[in-house]
């Protein structure tokens, strides 16, 4: 939903989304999953990222040293289903790399997958996050990749799995200049006439 008079800040600096005049919405997980459902068709761009703890490879290291089992959460497929049939608009599902061999062919890139009804570069950013973080300064080595001090946050969740799970901003940049047809001349495969 354009509208150039939504403030946005993320990481206490001006979105890119704003700044191209996008609002954006971000709600909890529960409100999230029904807001789409009810509000889909409002939007010209839609990016979900369902929660990601039931499917992700920690779970199953969980599982075996725990021997706790549990479903994942099928919220993710919910919402790739219902967007690929009822989605006029361009979407994108991100979720992390599960531990099992994921469902209706998601593209991978770096430790995350996406679900799009658009084509995804095969690049999405420039910058490098190996995920093998020194354990002694992994806090620090986040915030300096994401450039974000997450220990400003006062929220209810661990401060590290928001900042392990967190996408490239560079790579959700990419993602939402494609759709909206901004090209970069990396990201053109042309040979230059003149």
């Amino acid at each position: 939903m354009r509208d150039p008079n939504t403030k946005l800040r993320v990481n206490g600096k001006p979105n890119h989304a704003h700044q191209i005049g996008y609002a954006c919405l971000q709600c909890d997980n529960a409100r999230a999953h029904q807001y789409l459902l009810d509000h889909y068709k409002e939007y010209d761009f839609i990016w979900s990222s369902p929660p990601c703890p039931t499917h992700s490879r920690l779970n199953s290291m969980i599982i075996k040293n725990t021997g706790k089992v549990r479903y994942p959460d099928m919220k993710l497929y919910e919402e790739v289903i219902f967007l690929q049939h009822h989605c006029k608009n361009k979407y994108v599902v991100e979720n992390v790399v599960p531990y099992y061999k994921p469902m209706l062919n998601p593209l991978e890139r770096d430790r995350h997958l996406y679900w799009s009804n658009f084509k995804l570069p095969n690049k999405l950013s420039n910058r490098t996050n190996s995920g093998n973080l020194n354990q002694k300064s992994i806090m620090k080595d986040l915030c300096d990749f994401h450039d974000y001090d997450f220990r400003k946050y006062k929220g209810s969740q661990r401060v590290l799995k928001i900042a392990r799970n967190l996408v490239d901003y560079e790579a959700g940049k990419t993602i939402l200049e494609t759709a909206i047809g901004i090209t970069r001349k990396q990201n053109v495969n042309q040979t230059e006439l003149f």
